[in-house]
């Protein structure tokens, strides 16, 4: 998929308005350069949007496996589509093979990364994740669990 349903004009000309609506004048020294600045962030935020994680899952061929595969601490950034806000935190993924079905531990980690580089809510993210792993590798069991921060809420005193 390609980045460009991405109108970074679009995203800018927002910014712009939202600095105006703040009573900010966005030709100011310290913000002229924000509009184009905050686009590239959200273009960068939302990637994950054109990619197709199952393409990511390969497996690899092999003894049976059947021990539980986990990695721990795989860090993400997301967008919180409510407030189009940034939320950061780390998402450990657990899973049985079947069959001798894995794939490689880096592999999950792209998975996560690109579900979360796309407007979310963290329920969602991993729901998406589990579900693409369950599909894709048919092992007799999926868990993911996510930990992360907020900044719509912790901005917010929530």
């Amino acid at each position: 998929m390609e980045n460009n349903k991405v109108d970074s004009e679009k995203i800018a000309a927002g910014v712009r308005l939202i600095l105006e609506g703040i009573g900010e004048d966005p030709d100011r020294d310290g913000l002229k350069k924000t509009p184009e600045r905050v686009a590239n962030f959200y273009v960068e935020l939302t990637e994950g949007m054109w990619k197709d994680a199952r393409a990511e899952i390969v497996p690899l061929p092999g003894d049976s496996h059947d021990e539980m595969v986990i990695v721990k601490d795989i860090s993400i950034a997301s967008v919180c589509e409510h407030h189009l806000a940034p939320f950061v935190g780390k998402v450990h993924i657990a899973y049985i093979p079947k069959d001798g079905r894995i794939v490689g531990l880096s592999k999950l980690a792209r998975i996560a990364e690109i579900f979360a580089r796309r407007l979310q809510v963290q329920e969602r993210l991993t729901k998406q994740i589990a579900e693409t792993l369950f599909e894709e590798l048919e092992p007799l069991g999926v868990m993911v669990v996510m930990e992360a921060e907020h900044t719509c809420m912790t901005l917010r005193g929530v």
